[in-house]
Formats: C-alpha cells, structure tokens, sequence
C-alpha cells in the first residue's frame, strides 16, 4: 500500500533534487472514475511535464503538462486496484492515490452520517439536559438549527441500498443505522419543539429587533420534522409507526405559521460575534437562505399523499419563499453569501430541490438563476486552487474558519451542474472535494488525523497526512468523533502559496502542514459536507432496460426476459460482487424490491434478470427517493 520511503521523505521536504520543495498536491484518498482529476504543484511553470506513475510497478501510465501551476488527468480511468502517484520534474512526487468506481463514496459514505452519530448531545433524545449541551441542541454545540435530519434524509434517499447495509451501530439490528438515526433526531425535534429554557452562554440571541429574545431556537425544530413528514410517504413506512408520524405532521400543522415557517426569515439573529456582531439578514445560526423553500417542499411531499392533505398550501409558501431568492439574492452582497459561512450551501441547493421534485410548479426563473449563480461561480474560482475567492484582494476571511466553503459548496455544484448539464460546473464540485482532502494550500486533508479517531475508524482510508492540529475538547467535544472537519486555509495560507512563485531563488516551499491555523470542527460545517456527499451522485447513478442482445430497450413483452441495470455508488468492497435493490412498479401495484448483483468483483455495475409478467400493462423501475429517484419506464406490448 502506501511506501513508508515516500511519506520520510515527504515530511521531511525532500525532493529529487535536494531541496525544500512544493510538492504536487493530490487528492490522498483519490479519484472516481470517469470523473475531473487534477492535482496542484505550485511553482511549475506551464509547458513542465508530469506524470502519472503506478505505484506498485513503478510504471509511467500518463502523462501530461502543467497549466496555470495545475496538472490534470481526468482521461485516465484505470480499472486497477493500483495506487498512482504524480511526479513532476524538479517537484518530487506526490502521496499514492487510488482511482476507482464512486471511490469518495467508498471512504466518506458511512463517515458522512457518522458523525452525527457521534456528535449527539444525549443517548436519550427525549430527555435530554439541553443546558449541559452547550448550545442546546440534538447535536452539541449547535442548537436546533443544525438541520441534521434534514440532510440525513436526503443522504438516505441518495443511495438507500448502500445505507441499508450498516445495521450495528443502534439497539435493532434490524433497522439501517441511518434509519434509526433520522428517527432519533426525529424524536428529538419532536420532544424539544416547544422548549424555551436557557441553553448556557451562546453568541447572541435570537428572534426579531423589538419583540422578545429567545435563547433557543426551536422554530427550526419544525424543519426537521417536515422532511421526515415527507420520508414517511418514501421509505420510513416499515420503521415510523402510523400514530407516531401523525403526530409529528400534526405539530408541523399547528406551529407552522406562528413558528414563521411558512416564509423566508430575516434578520433574526443579533450576534455577539465580531465576525458577524449586530443583526444579520442570514447567517449560519437561526435561519438559512433557502431554508423555507426545503421544509415548505417537504411539507408539500407529505400532504399531497393524505386524503385530508393541505398541499396547495404548503407549495404555496414553498413558491413564495423561492420567487424571494429568485428576486432578492444578490451574488455580491457577501451577507447572502461567503459571509454566512455554512449556512450558503442552504441557498442554491434549496433552488435547485424545486427543479428536482416538482420542476412544473417552481417559479418562473428559477433556472436561470442558478444558471446566473453558475456564472457567477466559474468567475469567482478561476484560479489554480479552484477556490471561491472573496473578492479581488482576498483570497478567505483572514481570521475565522472557512468550513463552510469549499466542503459545502462541491454539493451546491453538483447539484446545480445536474439541472444545468454543466460538466464543467461538476468539475469544479470534484475540484472542492480534492480541496477538502488535500489539494489546498496547507497540503493536507481538512481534518485533523488523530490516534483516537483512527482507532476508532473515524478516519478517511488513504490520507496521510490530516490538518496538523485541533481542539478536541472545545463546545463540540469532538475529539473522539468520527469523520469531524477541523480547519480550513486562512487568508495568509493562499497568499504564501502565491508569494512562493516569486522568490529570488525560484525555489518554491514545502507547503505540507506548514503554519495553519487550528480552529474548532462543529456540526454545521459536517452538515454541508453531507451535502457534497449526497449531491455528487446526481450525475453518476443511472438505471437501464437491456434485452438479450444487451441493447437498452424502452418496450417489451409480456413474458419476456429483460435485464435491469443499475449504476449508483455500491461498490464498496473491491474483491467481492456485492448486491443492491431497484423498486419494480407493476400496474399500479405497491413496488416490488428486486434485488441486483455486481456483474463481478469491483465492476460497480449491478444487474438482474427479470421476466415481464403476462398481466404487465405498464412497468417503471426505479432507485432512490425524494427528489434522487433514477427511473425508467417499459411500454409493454
């Protein structure tokens, strides 16, 4: 695996030719196939060739020339289980990295929801002490606005087979552990949905300017029951008792308006902060940008599936509070975006959900300002980093976190490039997801790798080398918390990867760990990486029809043989043919799980044989739900 030799030697700032040097920065863990792949060397002059070296030959495999101090290779798509390595001339080599099918989703899936396992202020959720939370909160640290159910849903949703396998974690070994996590939280909002007593010290207060303060945010509580609301019509019907669901949806009914959910909330939250002291229109605590379009959306699932269901009302509002980002969301007012840190991805995700679920009721231009916000965002990361700058003279904020940029922003991308078809839009997503694993100008992965978290496999597989320090014990406790992001590059970290183009040597420096500042993880920012997680398999899960020939069919016969064919991000285990599900719907019946199989041990393509049944009048096969559903229909003749 990784070559003890090349890591001295990288700690170290060896290069081949002696000296300290820039090292090509690659994504440690690696790269999915058929995706952007690049890598950074700062200081290499364009036209300087580099190449890709398989790692257990020692073989040249590619090669290519730098641009603009970056390097890629996104037309190498090797079917190995081989590392690679870059190595520049002059430059040395880089940290080996695989390139495999759906590889991010092999390292970070069961992380990405982990963490919220972890990071839960009680085992109890509904007797929680919120005062001994600080912040209140089902996750530490982060009140009621972490929206943790929201994005475990949707991640759910993404990829359900992958996430029905890991079932050890809660008390029935029956139940997905992601599954019982969403009812947890479920419960949780549930339980605490009223609640109004102090939660400890916090940076401010919440509700409007001139009426009564409030300590804790339990208005958003609502949100997280709403997207629940909506699973229970998807997948939780085996696992959310009837009488349990009616009463979250009836909470959601009676506290709706009086809890402002029905609209976009302004100015709400006063903040002690100097970052952000004084009223604020949006930022990461009390209410996200976006955050009514999601919950009235969810709300709309849910009620247009009841007899007595209320849905107009709640597309309605839903409509409303889009037609308000659509009119109002200004790309160069900072306090509507870089400047409310892990709350922005909340905004164009929440625009771009309408288009995924009901594309016929979304407001008029709701498109096109994404396609605007796409634009905005190819002017704003071209540079080498691919990086979201602030502006013309800074690069980031020169003294807080940053967490909420480029971890989150790959989702926004994702998501937007699917609706858009903008491959290039979803280049830049794979380039912030190289960002966070170590493509960056502090030349390591954004958390910190320490003995506990890897002793407790709650570290990435294949990175070296993580963010050089950390807080373990601040208000998040999150020393011992799997997955956890701990820092992101400042201000000055970009502006030395500038300067050390332009010394009077020419010799560039080792950028590896060098001077970064340590800042605090929290579950906002773990949130937004959810995100990313869950929109990247936008634009890589498909199914098919194939008929014996293996050509894709849109029609066939009753008693025929067709093959079913899904591509989504299942492939976990590279030595074995592992299985996954689609939903066969027949004549209006309720669907039917039809279990698929890998084609062969590290294929990631899954197939079943299936016979057309003579009564067939209409088949649709689908995978996923809310909004991630691929699909496919089969006119039978």
């Amino acid at each position: 695996m990784k070559r003890f030799l090349l890591i001295f030697l990288l700690i170290f700032g060896v290069g081949f030719s002696g000296k300290a040097q820039s090292k090509p920065l690659v994504n440690q863990a690696g790269y999915n196939l058929g995706e952007a792949k690049r890598f950074v060397c700062v200081g290499a002059k364009d036209g300087a060739k580099f190449k890709i070296i398989n790692h257990t030959t020692n073989q040249p495999v590619f090669e290519g020339q730098i641009l603009n101090q970056q390097g890629w290779f996104t037309a190498f798509n090797p079917v190995s289980q081989d590392e690679f390595r870059v190595e520049v001339e002059g430059f040395g080599t880089s940290v080996p990295f695989w390139i495999a099918d759906h590889l991010l989703e092999k390292v970070a899936s069961k992380l990405g929801y982990q963490f919220f396992m972890d990071v839960r202020g009680s085992e109890d959720p509904i007797n929680a002490n919120l005062p001994n939370v600080y912040g209140g909160g089902p996750s530490r640290d982060a009140g009621g606005y972490g929206l943790e159910t929201i994005f475990e849903c949707l991640q759910y949703a993404s990829n359900p087979a992958l996430y029905d396998r890991w079932q050890t974690e809660f008390g029935d070994k029956k139940v997905p552990d992601l599954i019982e996590l969403i009812l947890w939280h479920a419960e949780f909002a549930y339980a605490h949905v009223a609640y109004q007593g102090p939660v400890a010290n916090r940076h401010g207060s919440l509700g409007y300017e001139g009426q009564p303060r409030m300590q804790y945010d339990y208005w958003n509580l609502l949100d997280q029951l709403s997207v629940v609301c909506a699973a229970y019509h998807g997948f939780l019907k085996p696992y959310l008792p009837r009488e349990k669901y009616l009463k979250y949806r009836q909470v959601c009914h009676e506290k709706w308006t009086a809890y402002d959910r029905h609209k976009v909330v302004r100015y709400w939250t006063y903040s002690t902060k100097w970052v952000d002291a004084g009223f604020q229109e949006f930022n990461e605590m009390g209410n996200a940008y976006g955050q009514s379009v999601f919950s009235n959306l969810f709300m709309y699932l849910c009620e247009k599936n009841e007899p007595d269901g209320q849905p107009t009302q709640y597309l309605k509002w839903a409509q409303e509070s889009a037609s308000d980002i659509i009119q109002n969301w200004d790309f160069n007012n900072p306090r509507q975006m870089w400047w409310i840190r892990n709350a922005e991805h909340i905004t164009p995700q929440a625009l771009a959900y309408f288009l995924m679920i009901a594309p016929e009721h979304a407001p008029k231009g709701t498109k096109e300002k994404l396609s605007a916000w796409a634009t905005h965002i190819h002017q704003k990361t071209n540079n080498f980093w691919k990086y979201r700058v602030h502006s013309e003279t800074e690069w980031a904020h020169p003294k807080t976190k940053e967490l909420g940029g480029a971890p989150a922003l790959g989702g926004s991308m994702f998501a937007v490039a699917h609706l858009l078809n903008d491959s290039r839009l979803r280049d830049l997503g794979w380039a912030q997801t190289d960002f966070v694993f170590g493509v960056n100008p502090v030349g390591t992965h954004l958390s910190h790798k320490s003995k506990e978290r890897v002793d407790i496999g709650g570290y990435w597989e294949g990175v070296e080398f993580g963010w050089p320090s950390a807080h373990p014990n601040g208000y998040g406790m999150l020393g011992k918390v799997r997955g956890t992001l701990d820092g992101s590059p400042l201000d000055k970290d970009f502006q030395k990867s500038n300067v050390s183009t332009a010394n009077s040597s020419n010799d560039p420096v080792d950028l590896i760990g060098k001077d970064a500042y340590t800042t605090e993880g929290w579950s906002i920012s773990n949130r937004g990486w959810q995100a990313t997680l869950t929109f990247s398999t936008l634009g890589s899960h498909r199914i098919r029809v194939l008929d014996t020939a293996q050509k894709e069919i849109e029609q066939a016969k009753q008693g025929q043989t067709i093959t079913i064919e899904l591509k989504a991000a299942l492939n976990q285990d590279w030595n074995k043919a592992e299985t996954g599900y689609v939903l066969m719907h027949f004549n209006n019946q309720p669907p039917q799980k039809i279990e698929v199989t890998e084609t062969g041990t590290n294929t990631g393509l899954f197939r079943a044989k299936y016979i057309v049944r003579k009564e067939a009048k209409f088949l649709e096969i689908s995978y996923g739900y809310l909004g991630f559903t691929k699909k496919t229909s089969l006119r039978i003749q």
